[in-house]
Protein backbone atom coordinates (compact mmCIF):
# COMPACT_ATOMS: atom_id res chain seq x y z
CA UNK A 1 0.00 0.00 0.00
CA UNK A 2 1.46 3.51 -0.99
CA UNK A 3 3.16 4.93 2.15
CA UNK A 4 1.82 8.43 1.52
CA UNK A 5 -1.65 6.86 2.41
CA UNK A 6 -0.44 6.26 5.34
CA UNK A 7 0.71 9.57 6.81
CA UNK A 8 -2.22 11.39 4.72
CA UNK A 9 -4.28 9.08 6.99
CA UNK A 10 -2.45 10.44 10.58
CA UNK A 11 -2.60 13.83 9.20
CA UNK A 12 -6.27 13.56 8.65
CA UNK A 13 -6.65 11.73 12.19
CA UNK A 14 -4.41 14.52 13.80
CA UNK A 15 -6.96 17.48 12.08
CA UNK A 16 -10.09 15.36 13.64
CA UNK A 17 -8.22 15.29 16.98
CA UNK A 18 -7.96 19.07 16.43
CA UNK A 19 -11.19 20.25 15.76
CA UNK A 20 -12.72 18.14 18.52
CA UNK A 21 -10.38 20.66 21.07
CA UNK A 22 -11.29 23.76 19.27
CA UNK A 23 -14.69 22.85 19.02
CA UNK A 24 -15.29 22.33 22.59
CA UNK A 25 -13.45 25.69 22.96
CA UNK A 26 -16.20 27.12 21.46
CA UNK A 27 -18.89 24.99 23.37
CA UNK A 28 -17.75 26.83 26.51
CA UNK A 29 -17.13 30.42 25.27
CA UNK A 30 -19.94 31.97 28.34
CA UNK A 31 -18.29 29.34 31.11
CA UNK A 32 -17.21 31.36 33.87
CA UNK A 33 -13.28 30.74 34.30
CA UNK A 34 -12.86 27.83 31.50
CA UNK A 35 -9.16 27.90 30.51
CA UNK A 36 -8.85 27.69 26.40
CA UNK A 37 -7.22 24.45 25.20
CA UNK A 38 -4.81 24.24 22.81
CA UNK A 39 -3.96 21.24 20.37
CA UNK A 40 -0.08 20.20 20.21
CA UNK A 41 0.16 18.69 16.86
CA UNK A 42 4.23 17.93 15.84
CA UNK A 43 5.88 15.88 12.91
CA UNK A 44 7.48 12.41 13.50
CA UNK A 45 9.70 10.48 11.90
CA UNK A 46 9.25 7.20 9.26
CA UNK A 47 7.86 4.59 11.32
CA UNK A 48 11.20 2.35 10.76
CA UNK A 49 13.32 5.39 12.18
CA UNK A 50 10.54 5.31 15.32
CA UNK A 51 11.32 1.31 15.66
CA UNK A 52 15.09 2.05 15.78
CA UNK A 53 15.95 0.34 12.32
CA UNK A 54 17.41 3.49 10.52
CA UNK A 55 18.31 7.12 11.80
CA UNK A 56 17.52 10.39 10.08
CA UNK A 57 19.60 11.48 7.68
CA UNK A 58 20.24 8.20 6.33
CA UNK A 59 19.35 9.34 3.03
CA UNK A 60 17.70 5.94 2.75
CA UNK A 61 14.03 5.63 1.63
CA UNK A 62 12.89 5.39 5.09
CA UNK A 63 14.17 9.28 5.29
CA UNK A 64 11.18 11.08 3.88
CA UNK A 65 9.28 12.06 7.29
CA UNK A 66 6.01 10.04 8.92
CA UNK A 67 4.03 12.88 8.23
CA UNK A 68 1.80 14.77 11.76
CA UNK A 69 0.65 13.40 15.34
CA UNK A 70 -1.40 15.39 18.10
CA UNK A 71 0.78 14.71 20.94
CA UNK A 72 -0.75 16.62 23.91
CA UNK A 73 -3.37 19.07 24.67
CA UNK A 74 -2.36 22.24 26.88
CA UNK A 75 -4.11 24.36 28.87
CA UNK A 76 -4.05 28.17 28.31
CA UNK A 77 -3.59 29.82 31.99
CA UNK A 78 -3.69 33.76 30.98
CA UNK A 79 -5.67 34.97 32.85
CA UNK A 80 -9.34 36.59 31.63
CA UNK A 81 -11.48 39.71 31.68
CA UNK A 82 -13.20 40.13 34.68
CA UNK A 83 -17.13 40.84 34.64
CA UNK A 84 -19.18 42.46 37.63
CA UNK A 85 -22.04 40.51 38.60
CA UNK A 86 -22.76 41.78 41.88
CA UNK A 87 -23.72 38.65 43.10
CA UNK A 88 -23.00 38.03 46.83
CA UNK A 89 -21.59 34.65 46.49
CA UNK A 90 -19.62 35.47 43.12
CA UNK A 91 -15.55 35.49 43.54
CA UNK A 92 -13.02 36.61 40.86
CA UNK A 93 -8.97 35.61 41.17
CA UNK A 94 -7.38 38.65 39.92
CA UNK A 95 -3.87 37.03 40.08
CA UNK A 96 -2.32 34.45 37.85
CA UNK A 97 -1.78 31.08 38.54
CA UNK A 98 -4.31 31.15 41.74
CA UNK A 99 -6.81 28.50 41.96
CA UNK A 100 -10.00 28.22 44.67
CA UNK A 101 -9.59 24.10 46.10
CA UNK A 102 -13.00 22.09 46.04
CA UNK A 103 -14.16 18.57 46.77
CA UNK A 104 -15.42 16.22 44.25
CA UNK A 105 -15.83 13.03 45.82
CA UNK A 106 -13.03 12.30 48.14
CA UNK A 107 -10.37 13.85 45.62
CA UNK A 108 -9.54 17.77 46.06
CA UNK A 109 -9.53 19.39 42.79
CA UNK A 110 -8.79 23.07 42.02
CA UNK A 111 -10.42 25.80 39.69
CA UNK A 112 -11.10 29.16 38.87
CA UNK A 113 -14.96 29.62 38.50
CA UNK A 114 -16.07 31.60 41.54
CA UNK A 115 -19.74 31.37 40.79
CA UNK A 116 -20.72 29.68 43.96
CA UNK A 117 -23.62 28.99 45.43
CA UNK A 118 -24.54 28.83 49.51
CA UNK A 119 -27.21 25.45 49.91
CA UNK A 120 -30.18 25.74 51.96
CA UNK A 121 -28.10 23.37 54.16
CA UNK A 122 -25.75 26.15 53.99
CA UNK A 123 -22.64 24.45 51.97
CA UNK A 124 -20.59 26.78 49.27
CA UNK A 125 -20.66 24.70 46.25
CA UNK A 126 -19.62 24.95 42.73
CA UNK A 127 -22.23 25.05 40.28
CA UNK A 128 -21.82 21.31 39.42
CA UNK A 129 -22.51 21.07 43.66
CA UNK A 130 -18.91 20.54 44.26
CA UNK A 131 -18.28 21.72 48.28
CA UNK A 132 -15.48 24.57 48.58
CA UNK A 133 -12.81 24.08 51.02
CA UNK A 134 -11.33 26.28 53.76
CA UNK A 135 -7.61 26.44 54.58
CA UNK A 136 -8.18 24.04 57.02
CA UNK A 137 -9.56 21.21 54.29
CA UNK A 138 -13.08 21.28 55.55
CA UNK A 139 -16.13 22.39 53.45
CA UNK A 140 -17.04 25.51 54.16
CA UNK A 141 -20.52 26.25 55.80
CA UNK A 142 -22.41 29.12 56.70
CA UNK A 143 -26.19 29.13 58.32
CA UNK A 144 -28.20 30.08 55.63
CA UNK A 145 -30.57 31.82 58.04
CA UNK A 146 -28.47 34.66 59.05
CA UNK A 147 -26.44 37.13 57.58
CA UNK A 148 -23.01 36.16 55.73
CA UNK A 149 -20.82 37.69 53.60
CA UNK A 150 -17.27 37.43 51.86
CA UNK A 151 -14.15 39.39 52.35
CA UNK A 152 -11.98 40.67 50.06
CA UNK A 153 -9.14 38.62 51.29
CA UNK A 154 -11.44 35.52 49.93
CA UNK A 155 -13.27 34.54 53.87
CA UNK A 156 -16.88 33.35 54.30
CA UNK A 157 -17.43 35.80 57.60
CA UNK A 158 -20.31 35.67 59.72
CA UNK A 159 -21.09 36.28 63.49
CA UNK A 160 -18.19 38.00 63.56
CA UNK A 161 -16.02 34.94 62.78
CA UNK A 162 -14.03 34.46 59.09
CA UNK A 163 -13.32 31.04 57.47
CA UNK A 164 -10.88 31.29 54.85
CA UNK A 165 -11.20 30.01 51.64
CA UNK A 166 -8.52 27.81 50.33
CA UNK A 167 -6.75 29.44 47.85
CA UNK A 168 -3.61 27.81 45.94
CA UNK A 169 -0.83 27.76 43.52
CA UNK A 170 1.73 25.59 42.40
CA UNK A 171 5.26 25.66 40.99
CA UNK A 172 4.22 24.98 37.80
CA UNK A 173 1.03 25.06 35.95
CA UNK A 174 2.56 22.14 34.31
CA UNK A 175 1.87 19.92 37.44
CA UNK A 176 -1.82 20.55 36.40
CA UNK A 177 -4.79 18.02 34.20
CA UNK A 178 -7.60 19.35 33.06
CA UNK A 179 -10.49 16.37 34.24
CA UNK A 180 -13.49 18.45 32.61
CA UNK A 181 -16.20 20.48 34.64
CA UNK A 182 -13.58 23.02 34.27
CA UNK A 183 -11.46 21.55 37.08
CA UNK A 184 -7.78 20.82 37.53
CA UNK A 185 -6.28 17.86 39.41
CA UNK A 186 -3.11 18.74 40.58
CA UNK A 187 -0.19 16.35 39.78
CA UNK A 188 1.94 18.38 43.02
CA UNK A 189 1.50 19.53 46.12
CA UNK A 190 -0.15 22.85 46.17
CA UNK A 191 0.95 26.58 48.45
CA UNK A 192 -1.45 27.79 50.13
CA UNK A 193 -1.91 31.39 48.95
CA UNK A 194 -1.82 34.42 51.99
CA UNK A 195 -4.42 36.31 52.63
CA UNK A 196 -3.04 39.42 51.14
CA UNK A 197 -1.69 37.96 47.81
CA UNK A 198 -5.08 36.11 47.20
CA UNK A 199 -6.35 38.96 44.35
CA UNK A 200 -9.84 38.12 45.34
CA UNK A 201 -12.54 40.35 43.76
CA UNK A 202 -16.30 39.92 45.64
CA UNK A 203 -19.32 40.31 43.22
CA UNK A 204 -17.25 39.64 39.72
CA UNK A 205 -16.50 36.41 37.95
CA UNK A 206 -13.82 35.80 35.58
CA UNK A 207 -14.80 35.31 31.51
CA UNK A 208 -14.20 32.49 29.62
CA UNK A 209 -10.47 32.34 28.02
CA UNK A 210 -11.77 31.50 24.68
CA UNK A 211 -11.91 34.05 21.95
CA UNK A 212 -14.96 32.98 19.55
CA UNK A 213 -13.24 34.84 16.09
CA UNK A 214 -10.18 33.15 17.14
CA UNK A 215 -11.29 30.27 17.49
CA UNK A 216 -13.48 29.96 14.21
CA UNK A 217 -10.64 31.24 12.51
CA UNK A 218 -8.36 27.95 13.78
CA UNK A 219 -11.62 25.72 12.94
CA UNK A 220 -11.54 26.88 9.47
CA UNK A 221 -7.75 26.27 9.55
CA UNK A 222 -7.92 22.96 10.59
CA UNK A 223 -11.40 22.10 8.40
CA UNK A 224 -9.56 22.63 5.00
CA UNK A 225 -6.18 20.92 6.27
CA UNK A 226 -8.23 17.87 7.43
CA UNK A 227 -10.23 18.23 3.59
CA UNK A 228 -7.08 18.04 1.98
CA UNK A 229 -5.70 15.27 3.91
CA UNK A 230 -8.91 13.14 2.62
CA UNK A 231 -8.57 14.54 -1.18
CA UNK A 232 -4.95 12.89 -0.68
CA UNK A 233 -6.69 9.90 0.69
CA UNK A 234 -9.01 9.43 -1.74
CA UNK A 235 -6.72 10.49 -4.66
CA UNK A 236 -4.01 7.68 -3.73
CA UNK A 237 -6.98 5.09 -3.13
CA UNK A 238 -7.82 5.93 -6.98
CA UNK A 239 -3.87 5.71 -8.57
CA UNK A 240 -3.95 2.12 -6.18
CA UNK A 241 -6.93 1.05 -8.08
CA UNK A 242 -5.17 2.18 -11.23
CA UNK A 243 -2.34 0.35 -10.69
CA UNK A 244 -4.22 -2.84 -9.67
CA UNK A 245 -6.70 -2.76 -12.94
CA UNK A 246 -3.36 -2.55 -15.16
CA UNK A 247 -1.59 -5.31 -13.76
CA UNK A 248 -4.54 -7.95 -13.81
CA UNK A 249 -5.14 -6.75 -17.31
CA UNK A 250 -1.44 -8.03 -18.29
CA UNK A 251 -1.24 -10.74 -15.87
Amino acid sequence: MPYGLYISAEGAQAQQKRMEVIANNLANVDTTGFKRQLATVQSRYAEAIEQGLDHPGSGSINDVGGGVQMIATQTDFSKSPLKQTGGRADLAIDADGVFFKVLKGDQEMLTRAGNFTVRSNGDLVTQQGYQVLSTEGRPVRVDPLQFWEITPEGAMRQNGGATPLAMVTLESLSQLVNVGENLFEPLAPTVDVPLAGRGVKRGYLEASGVEPTREMMEMIETSRAFEANVNLIRLQDQVLGTYINRALRTS
